[in-house]
């Protein structure tokens, strides 16, 4: 991660800074859709450069977003973090420049007045927390955590039957917010402003939300893990492999498309690669990302 990759926007009067942890990381299609090949991701060629390579890889980004509504300074999302243990060794013991980017883009972290996870997977709420003397500590002790009421009896549900096969970040990353009496259950008509506000946008997991930004006629959403690559909006019924409900996150890409195509929304996809946001038009019988 490094300041270079720090990208704005402003939305009305909202200011909206993407801070990267994993840029442009390729990855076969495959590990996304089980069943697709190489090929089939070449057949779109409007992903190539930014979301596949030539090749037909895909290529996705690790990183969150901080934004500013009416005084409120926000953590959209935490990234995966530094000095974890994680399922995948690309994940382990990371070394970022995550604290001093959010300075470099003028959102230092004392600043912070909220913190909003979009749901509770690892690479979402890391820096939630950050190691201090062998300590997992608070990252920003001034500011009210924002998890999903719904989504985080989800996950204490998991821990309590074994059901699922990583939890550490449960440990790092959201236990120790709640011994420091940091967090606020949330449900998914919260507004945090009246410019900054929740869209359901279950399957991913139960209390999966996007975030959506409306500020002076104009209007820009953050998916969190609704997709992952852009191919995802030309064919949103496909089913992928990180939802835990599959046909669920389905039909709420399905609805997504639909909500936003042919709008002037902008879609801020949260591993979408740079640029990492456009506009869903049509691409014959499907759609695509004009970026």
């Amino acid at each position: 991660m490094a300041a270079e990759h720090i990208r704005h926007w402003r939305v009305g009067e909202v200011e909206i800074a993407r801070i990267v942890e994993v840029y442009g990381f390729e990855d076969d299609i495959s590990m996304l859709l089980p069943e697709a090949t190489p090929q089939y991701l070449q057949q779109f060629g409007w992903l190539v450069p930014h979301f596949a390579t030539p090749a037909g890889r895909m290529i996705i980004s690790f990183q969150c977003f901080v934004l500013r509504s009416r005084g409120r300074t926000a953590m959209i999302d935490t990234c995966i973090g530094n000095d974890r243990q994680r399922e995948f060794d690309v994940f382990c013991n990371m070394q970022n420049s995550f604290l001093a980017d959010l300075d470099a883009a003028g959102f230092p972290a004392a600043s912070v007045t909220d913190v909003l996870c979009t749901h509770l997977h690892f690479d979402h709420v890391g820096w939630n927390t950050r190691l201090v003397d062998g300590q997992w500590v608070p990252t920003f002790p001034q500011a009210r955590y924002l998890f999903g009421r719904r989504e985080w009896q989800h996950w204490q549900h998991l821990r309590d039957t074994n059901g699922y096969h990583h939890m550490d970040h449960l440990v790092d990353s959201i236990d120790p917010i709640l011994a420091a009496g940091l967090e606020q259950f949330i449900d998914p008509d919260f507004r945090l402003t009246d410019e900054v506000s929740l869209i359901p946008t279950p399957g991913h997991t139960p209390g999966h939300v996007s975030v959506l930004i409306e500020s002076r006629g104009q209007q820009a959403v953050i998916t969190g893990d609704l997709m992952h690559n852009p191919v995802q909006i030309a064919i949103p019924a496909t089913e992928a492999r990180f939802d835990m409900d599959k046909a669920q996150a389905a039909r709420t890409r399905c609805d997504f498309v639909q909500r936003f195509c042919n709008t002037d929304t902008l879609v801020i996809g949260s591993h979408f690669a740079e640029p990492t946001a456009g506009r869903i038009v049509p691409d014959g019988q499907a759609w695509k990302l004009l970026v």
